[in-house]
């Protein structure tokens, strides 16, 4: 016999792979082969075929546990108000958005059928027919606008009012139609409604303990602080998704205990893992690292009310980028350069190079400061991750020329509520955006909610406004690139690094794929994956 395999079509593939799905054993598909005129020799690219195209068929059924960072007694189920990871994995599986921005960072429609419009100014959403939420109702027109004009309200709290506050009047056209205007243009509405805050609720709805939206699972139960389970919407609009009966997440805030749990077989999922912890997984049977570097990262923030401008100057020039990739990181990021908008976004600025590594700089910046001698509280936690390594590092460089760097290490429960945004000098952790737009208005611009260093600048929020209503994308790459050129000079933000996020899992979890919205397939992997029979 010879190693070519004879008369063997795609049928017989097909055979073998069914074969597989039923637990036939190796040597059953053996014998099949070799009735069928496939060499011993030739039999192991069938099976590698056949085992590569089961994998990759998704399987309906059974159950998911997956673990994250971080969740507090504020854990909440309304989308206009999710701020953790957790959050956003609850409401991604119980809401859909208009748009869902896909792998490459290209808004796909979801609820909308169609979003027009002629002058990025006044845009029509044309809903899906046949969507009904978890409790029959019809989704219509009223969904919508109820659900975007929560979002302007100050009672509600909505952590986007303010890129909510650009639409002007929201009001529906029809039972499926809604008009949505803007205060000025702005391109990328479409990105901006398939964020995580602007999942659709039904109208008039005051209570979102019970989780009811059109999305792919349906709330069994929500302990916020705690857990959370859903079932398999069994009427949900998109043809045989999910895949999953049921999914249940709660947060394991120790990265250590997260990968035990993992190994343990107690979960199929550890999120968001640091690269110390990366390393107990790689290598083990069974288990696999869920890699992507979306633009997400840890930044140090020097409030500019605060601190004065050559005390922030000196740090700039005392961060050792390059030790933290390769130390703190452990190889998992890339070189940043200050300012939010990484090599993964289109507008990306290649040109600005990051400050180098300067002690003698930095010093000279300290002495027009003052500061040298002083005990200068530095605040960092496990909640911003790597952020602990990050400050060992550059309060070792500042030892070398005589500025000492106090770092507090406080716990993470608490975390965002307590220190950011608060102390003087604390670390952050911003999960990736799709555009620069989103970036700037939350964390730059002058009434930025969570302007991190307090940055003002009038020439910068001009700027904003300017390129925001652009459909001349050279033009908005331009302007957007000088932006960025003004946050790495000017504002107290140092984002030496973006990060590769690292999710442990089951080598039985499929489906899983990187999205630039973030870890866990944008947070929105409960839809997406199946499990391996």
């Amino acid at each position: 016999m010879t190693d070519k395999i004879s008369n063997w079509t795609k049928s017989d593939d097909a055979r073998v792979e069914e074969a597989i799905r039923r637990g036939a054993s190796r040597r059953d598909l053996l014998k099949m082969m070799l009735a069928g005129g496939v060499a011993l020799s030739a039999g192991g690219a069938v099976f590698g075929r056949a085992e590569q195209a089961v994998a990759a068929t998704p399987v309906s059924g059974g159950h998911f546990k997956a673990a994250g960072l971080s969740s507090s007694n504020a854990d909440t189920l309304d989308p206009a108000k999710a701020s953790l990871g957790t959050d956003y994995v609850r409401c991604c599986s119980l809401y859909n958005r208009l748009t869902f921005i896909d792998a490459n960072g290209v808004p796909q429609m979801e609820l909308a059928e169609k979003l027009e419009t002629k002058d990025a100014k006044t845009w029509t959403v044309t809903l899906r027919k046949g969507v009904a939420f978890h409790d029959g109702k019809a989704l219509t027109a009223a969904d919508v606008v109820f659900t975007l004009k929560r979002h302007l309200d100050p009672a509600v709290g909505s952590k986007v009012a303010k890129i909510a506050a650009q639409m002007s009047e929201i009001k529906a056209i029809d039972t499926i139609t809604v008009e949505i205007v803007l205060a000025a243009a702005n391109a990328d509405l479409p990105f901006i409604l398939g964020l995580h805050h602007f999942m659709i609720v039904q109208d008039g709805t005051t209570d979102f303990s019970k989780g009811i939206g059109t999305g792919a699972f349906t709330l069994e139960t929500f302990e916020p602080g705690v857990r959370s389970i859903v079932k398999k919407n069994k009427n949900y609009w998109k043809s045989g998704a999910p895949y999953l009966d049921s999914f249940e997440f709660f947060a394991i805030g120790d990265d250590n205990a997260r990968v035990n749990a993992l190994l343990a077989g107690d979960i199929q999922l550890a999120a968001a893992i640091n690269p110390r912890s990366a390393k107990l997984v790689e290598g083990q049977t069974g288990f696999q690292l869920s890699k992507s570097t979306g633009g997400n990262y840890t930044n140090l923030n020097i409030r500019l009310d605060m601190n004065k401008p050559d005390f922030v100057m000196g740090m700039k020039y005392l961060v050792d980028r390059e030790q933290i990739v390769t130390a703190a990181l452990r190889g998992f990021g890339e070189v940043g350069n200050d300012q939010p908008i990484s090599k993964a976004n289109f507008f990306h600025n290649p040109d600005l190079k990051p400050k180098a590594f300067d002690p003698d700089k930095a010093k000279h910046y300290f002495e027009k400061a003052g500061v040298l001698g002083q005990a200068i509280p530095m605040i960092a936690s496990d909640a911003a991750n790597n952020s602990i390594d990050m400050a060992m590092i550059m309060q070792a460089a500042g030892a070398e020329i005589g500025l000492n760097l106090d770092v507090q290490r406080v716990p993470s429960d608490g975390y965002w509520d307590k220190y950011w945004l608060q102390a003087p000098i604390h670390f952050g952790n911003i999960n990736p955006r799709p555009t620069p737009d989103i970036y700037f208005s939350l964390l730059y611009s002058s009434d930025a909610p969570w302007n991190e260093s307090q940055y003002k600048s009038t020439k910068f929020d001009a700027m904003l406004v300017e390129a925001r209503g652009m459909l001349d994308q050279a033009k908005r790459r331009d302007i957007y690139s000088e932006m960025q050129t003004m946050i790495a000079e000017e504002a107290g933000t140092i984002i030496p690094a973006y990060i590769t996020n690292a999710d442990a899992i089951s080598s039985k979890v499929k489906g899983l794929t990187a999205n630039p919205l973030g870890g866990m397939m944008g947070y929105a992997m409960a839809e997406y994956i199946w499990l391996e029979a």
